[in-house]
């Protein structure tokens, strides 16, 4: 799309000086109506370039509709949208799960489920603190819909809301225009069960993990299991609570019987819980080698460097998260009995 617009861009360029001298145009009328066609056409180029054209959801259950985010870093060619999201329809009302990482992401969200369906959003899930996920909730307060989130979510949004919104107006620039921060409402200490309207959701909140403030969503009706950030497809997993409960975790989670699942990036062609390994194997080699580095006395710079380079072919955004993996792993194994 970009070489595109650029393309008849100049084009545009090449003719502009000759319609808009005034002899010139007398003399050749034909070049204005080119000129003219040119420029739609270019404005028509322009507007495809918007980052979120093609906005698209797809139903992997019946009412279950999933968006698949970009596995690219956060940037204006995608306005923020890397997580994926989406929402449950019941019969009364709908749930949101993850709104996405900006106001224009949620906005995009929410007009796809408006093409869906025109019952109210009764509630907005939010699974974990991390701001790809949740930017979007500002789109769905016209909605008036209960925020839920983990018990320890309010927390880790106050902590981290200055330095997320800072980074994301860094990053999106204008596009970053209306994203905020929406406290949840609801909270989850343990598990609690949500009617949407002959169909229930399960949440459950999980021990600290990929975060400490991991929730996962049940829709019992279609047995599909939202993982939030507990299941990373494609992109590199992410440790910012503690890699040896996300192991535990994957374990657990494994257990549950389902029969479908979204995982919180990416996609996968595995089954369920076959899905899990790769990220249980990462995380497991990673445990694996930073013991040895520790055992070997090599400093946390060390291990860095060696520490789990096998996998780098495996994952998008391995150069941007591996390093910080290994970091958080150093840290807190270096201190075991």
């Amino acid at each position: 799309m970009g070489n595109g617009g650029t393309g008849l861009g100049y084009r545009v360029l090449f003719v502009t000086p000759l319609v808009c001298d005034p002899y010139s145009m007398q003399r050749h009328p034909a070049a204005i109506a080119l000129a003219i066609v040119l420029v739609v056409c270019f404005s028509s180029v322009r507007a495809e370039t918007d980052p979120l054209d093609g906005f698209t959801v797809e139903e992997v259950a019946p009412g279950n509709h999933v968006h698949r985010g970009s596995l690219d870093d956060r940037s204006p060619a995608n306005a923020g949208d890397q997580a994926n999201s989406g929402f449950i329809i019941g019969e009364r009302c709908v749930a949101v799960i993850d709104p996405g990482g900006s106001l224009r992401v949620g906005q995009a969200l929410r007009a796809a489920l408006r093409g869906i369906t025109d019952k109210p959003v009764c509630y907005v899930i939010i699974t974990h603190t991390h701001p790809d996920h949740f930017f979007g909730a500002a789109a769905f307060r016209p909605d008036n819909a209960t925020v839920v989130g983990h018990e320890n979510l309010p927390r880790a949004l106050g902590q981290r809301a200055r330095p997320y919104l800072k980074s994301l107006e860094r990053d999106l620039g204008d596009l970053a225009a209306g994203s905020d921060v929406v406290p949840p409402t609801l909270l989850v200490k343990d598990e609690i069960t949500l009617d949407l309207g002959g169909r229930t959701i399960v949440l459950h909140a999980w021990p600290p993990a990929h975060t400490d403030n991991d929730l996962t969503v049940f829709d019992t009706a279609t047995a599909t299991l939202w993982l939030g950030d507990l299941l990373f497809a494609e992109h590199t997993p992410v440790v910012d609570g503690t890699i040896t409960g996300f192991i535990r975790v994957i374990d657990q989670l494994a257990g549950i019987e389902v029969r479908q699942f979204v995982p919180g990036h990416g996609r996968t062609a595995l089954p369920w819980p076959d899905a899990l390994k790769p990220q249980q194997e990462y995380l497991q080699l990673i445990v694996r080698e930073t013991r040895a580095a520790i055992k070997a006395r090599r400093t946390i710079e060390e291990a860095v460097d060696t520490v789990g380079l096998s996998e780098a072919s495996k994952w998008a955004a391995f150069d941007r998260f591996h390093r910080r993996n290994v970091t958080a792993a150093y840290a807190e194994l270096e201190w075991e009995e």
